[in-house]
């Protein structure tokens, strides 16, 4: 009887989990395995792909003429937009973890980026940043500096994507808000009794404590680093020239850009293996090389 009920209950385990393990073959396994094969194939999305076997990625590493200026300016993307969003997520969740009047509404002001349609935004930054009637320009014609092409500029058009960024960090500072709320008032007042003044209560104390969070938005970062893909096509087509030619950008390129004429997707495909390898490679050298330095909280 014992086993039956046991043999019951696993049977029903198996029936509540058995639409998310369906799900995860269909949408996620069976994508990433066909993918994959096509990644070795020539393939155009209309015709039966034809097997190719490394030839993709050869022609990727040795031939293709833009692929190791796009990874550049992606590793470059990367390292200069990581810090900056992070940096500007926890000072503005600092600011707003303040017990101040009014600062339900900041906290919403500076979240509402992160709603509002994508498309809509670049657009607007797209005439924010235009030479010749953009706000940017008017600003700093008011203020007797001098103008830039903006996007149009091969050396200012990747930090004028930057500000974008870190404009819509809305998300970013609410998940530290969460972590900073976390943090046992107690402590804070124990180490303001024993004379520590706010700079190193919050290095001391508030840092260590929330490093569970620093590392999911070092790794929430990271990985939206290196899909970046809106900001190019809508304000920049990966120029001018290739300096925000990311990987991303390129991706789709190859893939669909002339899809009517000449689509690549097995060759595009191969790219975006490429690209896959090496998040995971940078995720796993980030949680190797944190996994000490992260509190963990009581008893962990």
């Amino acid at each position: 009887m014992r086993m039956t009920k046991r043999r019951r209950d696993t049977i029903l385990g198996y029936c509540f989990i058995s639409p998310a393990i369906i799900g995860l073959l269909l949408f996620v396994a069976y994508p990433m395995v066909t993918s994959l094969y096509h990644s070795f194939t020539e393939w155009n999305g209309l015709t039966p792909a034809k097997w190719v076997g490394l030839e993709n990625y050869k022609f990727l590493f040795t031939s293709d003429p833009t692929f190791w200026p796009s990874l550049r300016v992606t590793v470059l993307w990367v390292v200069i937009s990581v810090p900056a969003t992070l940096l500007a997520g926890l000072a503005l969740a600092v600011v707003v973890n303040r017990s101040i009047r009014g600062v339900k509404v900041f906290r919403t002001i500076f979240y509402l980026p992160v709603v509002l349609p994508a498309v809509a935004v670049l657009t607007l930054w797209k005439y924010i940043y235009d030479p010749t009637y953009g706000l940017a320009n008017q600003i700093l014609g008011f203020l007797h500096l001098p103008t830039s092409l903006w996007l149009g500029d091969a050396h200012v058009a990747l930090p004028a994507i930057l500000i974008v960024g870190v404009w819509s960090v809305g998300g970013t500072m609410m998940i530290f808000l969460a972590g900073l709320q976390a943090v046992p008032d107690e402590i804070q007042e124990a180490a303001k009794v024993d004379g520590a003044n706010a700079f190193r209560r919050f290095t001391r104390i508030t840092l260590p404590m929330i490093g569970p969070i620093m590392m999911l938005q070092l790794m929430l970062a990271m990985n939206a680093a290196f899909q970046t893909f809106n900001q190019v096509a809508i304000l920049t087509k990966g120029g001018p020239g290739h300096s925000t030619n990311l990987l991303m950008y390129k991706i789709y390129n190859d893939g669909f850009a002339d899809f009517i004429t000449s689509p690549q997707l097995g060759y595009a495909t191969a790219e975006v293996w490429v690209l896959f390898v090496i998040v995971m490679l940078v995720t796993v050298v980030m949680l190797r090389l944190t996994r000490n330095r992260v509190y963990q909280g009581e008893g962990s």
